[in-house]
């Protein structure tokens, strides 16, 4: 039959591309199944451009128009996506672009896709997915140490071909726009330090510890005992190896523990990008937990992504398509809390608060080195995760640095006090300390 036979819907994808193309006059283009290129506007970027590999593509998004299937077609290579992602991420969402989409002429474009509804699919099924609750709400069933490793357990070597040496894999700080990656996060250990004003002796706790970084940043340059807790195993082994490798056995230790369970008492607690992991219910126990494993007038940095505000606690608790796929496929359990109800919530576990920074564009830019760094390494990386996993990273990773960028994420640097007992908060009256 003419009407769903190959040329058809050929002529029929390209009937539909010239028109949005007409439409939106966007700068980049549409690479079809059998080679020829549909430009989407009248000044494209010759780097820039979306493969349809397949009438089914189109087809199988017709019959399932969710951004979890597109992201699946992409995923399995159905759709693929030429040029550096971020910058195609803004092509796609230029003011004009989106304001002109909104001008289509729907009946229109499902008219013309009738020849492209029925073309038979390719495989979506994908092997990377966590498989229980993913959301993590249910208290009793929320499993934290799952969570943690299916993020961080996949290999340490894929984590390094885009992390610094150092494989801080946090916000960096750029005191330049200019910086390296590398200055950047050893910029953001140095001020972490200042922020805790640690003291040669003290003992300090770090809760999720990632890969060892500011443990050994800081038993090094700034004299302290530090302690550090994370539920990955693959980050347990690699710290424990640096510790040795370093010969700061006698000032460093590491444990692969659930920071609820501890004991003892610290001068100074860091937690840096762990906070997105505990969930809002378990934010009030976190931070009396943290309070009671500091000395009192003892410091704690808590620094975490966070969100904008809601209106109402509906609205707060929605889960948006994209942030599903997120928990889904790449961070199961973590969940973003706004800045004002995380200031509420340490006030109410005993602390008091003294400093907010937010650093929003230094991880926009952070976010854009790992992405590059991850994209210039392609091959290595596909062989340490397979090609399903590197495509999920490179698009979760272009988002992110979007997200930040625009202002959709944000994150916080929250330097706070046990107090316990009325008087000084023993901190400097000024910040001047921590840009000698």
């Amino acid at each position: 039959m003419f009407f769903f036979s190959a040329e058809n819907r050929l002529a029929a994808i390209r009937r539909i591309l010239e028109y949005i193309g007409k439409t939106i006059n966007a700068r980049f283009s549409v690479r079809l199944w059998d080679g020829s290129m549909v430009p989407l506007g009248q000044d494209v970027h010759d780097g820039f451009f979306i493969a349809i590999n397949g009438p089914g593509v189109l087809g199988a998004l017709m019959r399932r128009p969710t951004l979890e299937h597109l992201l699946l077609q992409y995923v399995k290579g159905h759709l693929e996506i030429h040029g550096d992602l971020i910058d195609l991420i803004a092509l796609v969402r230029e003011k004009q672009v989106r304001k002109k989409l909104k001008t289509l002429n729907k009946f229109f474009l499902i008219r013309q896709a009738l020849p492209l509804l029925f073309s038979p699919s390719g495989d979506i099924t994908v092997q990377h997915e966590y498989q229980d609750d993913a959301v993590g709400r249910d208290e009793p069933s929320r499993d934290n140490k799952k969570f943690i490793q299916f993020h961080y357990d996949i290999s340490n070597d894929f984590y390094a071909l885009f992390l610094d040496p150092e494989m801080q894999y946090s916000c960096g700080y750029f005191t330049d726009a200019n910086n390296s990656l590398e200055q950047a996060q050893h910029d953001k250990l140095e001020m972490i330090c200042r922020k805790l004003r640690l003291q040669p002796g003290e003992k300090l706790l770090e809760i999720g510890c990632g890969w060892g970084g500011l443990l050994c940043h800081a038993a090094r340059h700034y004299g302290v005992k530090a302690h550090g807790v994370t539920l990955s195993q693959e980050q347990f082994d690699f710290t424990t190896g640096k510790i040795n490798q370093l010969g700061l056995a006698d000032q460093v230790t590491v444990e692969l523990r659930d920071y609820a369970t501890l004991e003892g008492t610290y001068d100074k607690v860091a937690s840096v990008a762990m906070f997105e992991a505990i969930g809002i219910a378990n934010m009030p126990k976190y931070f009396q937990k943290i309070n009671s494993l500091l000395r009192d007038r003892g410091i704690l940095l808590n620094h975490g992504i966070s969100r904008r505000a809601k209106a109402s606690r509906r609205k707060a608790r929605r889960i948006r398509p994209e942030r599903r796929l997120i928990l889904k496929y790449i961070f199961p359990g973590s969940e973003l809390d706004n800045i004002g109800h995380t200031v509420d919530t340490m006030e109410l576990a005993g602390f008091e608060v003294h400093d907010i920074e937010a650093w929003r564009e230094h991880y926009g830019m952070t976010c854009q080195h790992w992405y590059r760094r991850l994209m210039a390494r392609q091959d290595e990386a596909i062989g340490f995760v397979g090609v399903e996993k590197f495509r999920m990273w490179a698009l979760y990773l272009a988002g992110v640095a979007t997200g930040f960028r625009d202002g959709s994420m944000h994150i916080c640097q929250v330097v706070a006090t046990k107090r316990s007992s009325k008087g000084p908060s023993g901190l400097p009256l000024t910040r001047a300390d921590l840009y000698k």
